[in-house]
């Protein structure tokens, strides 16, 4: 494991090219191009939602599945595309209306948060009436994932709060008091270290026996969160407490870029190495840092794009992630014996951790929308990097 560091400092403009020069490999253009391509197989038009996954099964793809979540966050990356100058090939005003029109759903308050955090970027107007079906002031009670202090999805739930005053409609009863009940819930769930656990720790017994173990999602998505609360409610402590996360996994990334699986929020350590997931190296580890970076000064351009190049043939099994033919990304680099998976996060348990660099890697082949919508997401205005 990498040594601990400071915070990334600015560097001059010959460091960031040289940063920008390892990932030859990788062109982001060529990846949005991709990803616009890419998305096209994954829609369903009638449903006017994104699939959940395509799958390679015999040799074949198919479509699996339909996710409004993913759709959401597809969304999200496609306005990005067409702020930066690009144009989305779907009629994007239309799949948030049928979102929004959709009584039944969300049903959880993190699905609510990317609902908001979509409809404040692109439909403000229709806050007012989403949030009159959201029960605002019982909010963290009501929804399951709140109440059991769900890192991720309260992070969702941050998020789109922010976005929503930021938006400038802050003036919806309840919501400032929610905005920071919801922060002082997240923020219970880091540790020293930065690290976020996945769950509350004392709320559940899932969360007593393992809600220390947090995923990267569990990193990135608070990251996001903080920096939007940072900038929505003018608040120093949450940039701070957003920062000591991105140095802390910049900290331990891995020798060929990878941003790992699972984080020891007592230890402040890697709990588990893999899978290895394409979407955390091409999507979600730069759209959390590059808008950190951008509101603190600090710089994580190195670490973005040793994680960018691990996609092509850089990685432990010497096979490109990237399938231009199909216009997707695979979804990860996994251990061929996956019960030793399970061995690693039982053994963090004890503080007993596994080098697993070293084991036999397979590749899933299989894409999800949201992997190509968070691509378009990070890197849409960023190209001409």
């Amino acid at each position: 494991m990498a040594t601990r560091s400071e915070a990334p400092e600015v560097p001059c403009r010959a460091v960031v090219q040289s940063a920008v020069e390892q990932s030859k490999k990788v062109i982001v253009k060529d990846l949005i191009e991709l990803s616009v391509r890419g998305l096209g197989p994954m829609y369903d038009a009638e449903k006017r939602l994104f699939c959940y996954s395509r799958v390679q099964r015999d040799g074949r793809l198919k479509q699996e599945g339909l996710s409004p979540r993913y759709t959401i966050m597809t969304l999200l990356g496609l306005i990005e595309l067409e702020k930066a100058g690009g144009k989305s090939p779907f009629d994007i005003d239309a799949i948030l209306a049928g979102l929004l029109a959709n009584q039944s759903w969300p049903d959880s308050a993190g699905d609510f948060g990317l609902l908001a955090w979509l409809t404040a970027i692109r439909a403000p107007e229709n806050l007012p009436s989403l949030f009159a079906r959201f029960y605002v002031p019982s909010a963290l009670e009501k929804y399951q994932d709140t109440r059991h202090g769900c890192t991720m999805q309260m992070a969702w739930l941050l998020t789109g709060l922010s976005y929503l005053v930021l938006a400038g409609q802050g003036n919806i009863p309840g919501v400032e008091d929610l905005a920071r009940e919801t922060y002082e819930a997240l923020i219970e769930n880091q540790g020293n270290e930065g690290f976020f656990g996945h769950l509350h720790c004392g709320k559940t017994a899932v969360g007593q026996l393992r809600g220390w173990v947090g995923s990267f999602a569990d990193q990135v998505y608070p990251i996001l969160a903080l920096t939007r609360y940072s900038q929505a409610f003018d608040s120093s402590d949450a940039l701070d407490r957003a920062s000591l996360t991105a140095r802390g996994i910049c900290r331990v990334q891995g020798p060929l870029g990878q941003w790992w699986w699972h984080y020891d929020s007592r230890e402040g350590r890697i709990a588990s190495m893999y899978p290895v997931f394409s979407v955390h190296q091409e999507a979600m580890g730069p759209m959390a840092l590059f808008p950190l970076g951008e509101a603190t000064g600090q710089d994580f351009t190195q670490n973005i794009y040793r994680g960018l190049e691990w996609i092509s043939d850089a990685n432990e099994t010497g096979k490109d992630m990237r399938n231009f033919s199909e216009n997707l990304v695979w979804r990860n680099v996994h251990p061929l014996f996956e019960f030793s998976m399970k061995i690693d996060v039982i053994m963090s348990h004890l503080r007993i951790y596994r080098d697993a660099s070293k084991r036999r890697m397979g590749v899933l082949y299989e894409c999800r929308p949201y992997e190509l919508g968070w691509l378009l997401y990070a890197f849409s205005s960023r190209q001409d990097l």
